[in-house]
């Protein structure tokens, strides 16, 4: 059973910039799809990015350019560097384990708060 947990979350003032890691307690190098996702009070869990096992990298639109998703397999740490952070990124952020790489986030993380305010 592979446990995940975030740190590095906190409050932000616009324009500022954040790394979120994660921390898993067991080998990470096989799980196809290392993932964060996230959620704003009121709406559904969204993806924010994915890292595939040897680095290829896909993010959603609303971050591009701003995030970067980066994983080390040695290390069992997936990262999450936000920049250009904007109040509409205030969410609670999770690490997530696709270990098929299907889309099927079987391990979660208790989730990180976000808050992008002034």
């Amino acid at each position: 059973q592979l446990q995940l947990e975030e740190s590095g979350g906190g409050l932000v003032q616009p324009g500022g910039s954040l790394k979120l890691s994660c921390s898993a307690s067991g080998y990470i190098f096989a799980i196809n799809s290392m993932v964060w996702y996230r959620q704003s009070s009121g709406k559904q869990r969204e993806l924010v990015a994915t890292v595939k096992v040897h680095g290829e990298t896909n993010y959603a639109e609303f971050v591009k350019g701003r995030f970067t998703i980066s994983r080390d397999n040695a290390k069992k740490m997936v990262y999450l560097q936000m920049d250009s952070l904007r109040p509409e990124d205030t969410a609670v952020y999770y690490c997530g384990a696709d270990p098929t790489g299907w889309g099927t986030v079987d391990y979660w993380g208790p989730g990180v708060q976000v808050t992008v305010s002034s």
